[in-house]
């Protein structure tokens, strides 16, 4: 046998036991056995790269080179459901299909709560994974889904299309999110709020390598494609089946609305049974002529639709009501609640937002309250069940002062919630600032924690972000959990943080409702943060995503002394508080001034934007007189579009824009873009 018929061998026996124990979960070798294989296939590969594949097994374990999520037009679009929360608004849902169709047939699935995926396959290979996006553009996920073990990265059988692409959901299950919140915890980071958003977060990591290790697991429920031979849905998933791709065997054909209707009944209680989240049931119709006939409205097909259920809801008493203070100072009042049993956890508080709506509940300490459980780790109270109130409670009556530093709260004009004012000298407030400045999207101090930062405040070895550059191993050292090792590590991550590029150091300064995608529009607009400090109002309402609330954020962040000393530090530590310029590619856009709108097929806005910048362009957030010409995609914004064309601004597209910068001589512009949005003819098996 050659090497190559060996390394072959190999892959296949390793993707046949990969199936067998992550979607069987019917396992016929020990890990020992599968490592051992696996190992064997890795040093082959090694030793002769000429046979690598980006679907060999061996890509499983992921990397850590960093991705870019490149945006990817979808072949069909993804559609949305439309949602059903009764059975009455369902029941309406299915005497519109009988209107327009004899004796249809129905599919029931369980709707799996976890973020949309589609996967596209040529000749049995996985080619490409796409989140679902806008539905028309998604992001290129695919290195990240090749990690995930029921995935097939190649099918089985040979009766599978040459070209097809398949959508399903890719979701953490309760085991993953339970030890990864735990690991979470221990390293001091944020929770996530629920398998969902763990999901959906892991799935957007830089590294392939990470996402590996945090258990994601995916089911497909739908087959797009031209010609796929199939004459139902049913009839679809079962050959999905048979090509090796995970398939929920909680399905069931139905034939009328009682049917449907007892299907729903039953999952309502046997879900919390199940070892991953759903959050419902999605009904559709099986044929697939039966389908072509309903048609699609532009958001979501007339033949689907998704029954949710309802929140988990429970009766509790309201013990105390006690208040939180964030990194900006904001103030959250938390209800504590005798322990009460609800979705399978035990709750004992729940969040009350803002004084606005504690007033609407009417709560008094005491108050038997009911508290739903709608998908986040802290649950809310939605009623009071009056007839169990005390006569002689009294209304809760909203704190003043800060709880942490005595302050006397503010509350500004048209926010729900108060503020303690009190920034330099509130505890929570320094820390958490500090706590956001270190994060991996800020400045990636990787070695420091929040426990950490909570150790060094208390010793008095920082009082704000500047501090940390003033550290010295030695100072660390003899604190209690660190030691030399931990002291060396993080004087290393702080130093190595020197070199964040701009757009992320000022995210890190924590300016409130400046959050990481304005402050990456803020860095490209202003190119410094002396510019930033010095602009005036109208300058940053110039800004992309720069509104009147965060323009005044932003004055007020620099308009506080200490702010403005902590700058002055930082930039004397070494900090990158200019943008890099690029290295030009050509003059061609010189003293062109150009605004971008939509979406777009071969670069994401911000590629565009850099391509404009390289070429000697600028860009612009808002059409004016000025503007040069506006580059427009898909679902351009309808304000900007009605303003070019009212000014006389010249409207062009993304093809034309490439013609331009890659030919030497100026192409001509046309006055109007084309439509890149022409509906598409009915695809077989086509969905969301």
């Amino acid at each position: 046998m050659t090497i190559e018929q060996t390394i072959n061998k190999l892959r296949q026996e390793l993707n046949m036991h990969n199936h067998k124990y992550y979607v069987e979960n019917a396992p016929d070798i020990s890990d020992f056995e599968y490592d051992k294989m696996l190992r064997e296939l890795q040093d082959l590969e090694a030793l002769h790269p000429e046979f690598q594949s980006p679907n060999s097994p061996t890509m499983r374990v992921g990397s850590d080179l960093t991705n870019s999520f490149r945006s990817v037009k979808h072949s069909f679009p993804m559609l949305s459901l439309s949602n059903t929360y009764s059975l009455e608004e369902l029941k309406e849902w299915i005497l519109k299909v009988e209107q327009e169709i004899s004796n249809p047939e129905y599919v029931c699935e369980l709707k799996f709560d976890g973020t949309a995926i589609s996967l596209s396959y040529t000749n049995g290979e996985l080619q490409r994974a796409v989140t679902r996006g806008d539905g028309e553009v998604g992001d290129d996920v695919t290195e990240n889904v090749r990690t995930i073990r029921s995935v097939p990265l190649t099918l089985q059988g040979e009766d599978y299309p040459e070209y097809f692409e398949i959508r399903g959901e890719i979701f953490m299950p309760y085991a993953s999110f339970d030890k990864l919140n735990i690991e979470r915890e221990q390293q001091g980071e944020q929770l996530f709020a629920n398998p969902r958003n763990a999901a959906a977060g892991t799935l957007k990591q830089q590294q392939s390598q990470v996402v590996a290790k945090r258990g994601l697991d995916c089911t497909l429920y739908q087959l797009a494609g031209k010609n796929l031979g199939f004459s139902s849905h049913s009839e679809s998933l079962n050959a999905a089946r048979r090509w090796g791709f995970k398939v929920s065997k909680h399905t069931a054909v139905c034939n009328d609305f009682s049917q449907i209707e007892e299907f729903i009944k039953y999952w309502d209680e046997a879900r919390h049974s199940l070892d991953f989240p759903t959050d419902g049931i999605v009904i559709k119709v099986n044929r697939y002529t039966d389908r072509i006939a309903l048609g699609t409205t532009s958001k979501a097909p007339k033949w689907a639709v998704a029954y949710k259920f309802k929140a988990e809801q429970a009766l509790t008493k309201l013990l105390k009501v006690s208040y939180q203070v964030g990194r900006t100072g904001a103030i959250t009042p938390v209800a504590n609640l005798e322990p009460v049993l609800l979705a399978g956890t035990t709750v004992k508080r729940a969040t009350l937002h803002n004084a606005d709506q504690i007033a609407a509940l009417d709560l008094r300490e005491g108050d038997m309250v009911y508290v739903e459980k709608g998908g986040e780790i802290i649950p809310k109270i939605t009623g009071v069940d009056i007839s169990e109130r005390n006569p002689s409670s009294e209304p809760l009556q909203y704190i003043s002062h800060c709880p942490e530093c005595g302050a006397e709260l503010t509350r500004y004009e048209g926010e729900a919630k108060h503020y303690c004012p009190n920034q330099s000298h509130c505890r929570p407030q320094i820390i958490g600032r500090i706590i956001h400045f270190i994060r991996r999207k800020a400045m990636n101090i990787e070695s420091l924690g929040e426990e950490t930062i909570e150790l060094l405040f208390e010793n008095n070895l920082i009082n704000n972000v500047a501090d940390l550059y003033n550290l010295k191993a030695e100072q660390l050292a003899s604190l209690p959990r660190l030691g030399e090792k931990s002291a060396r590590n993080i004087i290393q991550s702080i130093a190595s943080s020197r070199d964040v590029p701009f757009h992320r150091v000022l995210f890190a300064l924590g300016i409130r409702f400046v959050g990481e995608t304005t402050a990456k529009y803020l860095a490209a607009h202003f190119t410094s943060l002396e510019a930033i400090m010095t602009a005036s109002r109208e300058e940053l309402l110039e800004a992309e995503e720069v509104g009147e609330k965060i323009a005044d954020s932003i004055m007020d962040y620099f308009a506080d002394e200490q702010n403005r000393i902590i700058i002055q530090r930082l930039q004397s530590a070494g900090l990158q508080l200019h943008a890099i310029k690029r290295e030009a590619a050509s003059n061609i856009l010189e003293g062109k001034s150009i605004v971008i709108s939509g979406t777009f097929e071969q670069y994401s806005r911000d590629e565009l934007k850099a391509l404009i910048e390289i070429h000697g362009g600028k860009n612009l957030a808002a059409v004016s007189a000025n503007t040069s010409f506006l580059l427009a995609g898909a679902k351009i914004g309808p304000s900007k579009l009605q303003k070019a064309q009212k000014l006389g601004v010249k409207i062009i597209s993304e093809q034309e824009f490439l013609a331009m910068i890659t030919n030497s001589k100026e192409v001509n512009i046309s006055e109007e873009h084309t439509d890149t949005t022409k509906p598409q003819q009915p695809i077989q098996g086509s969905l969301f």
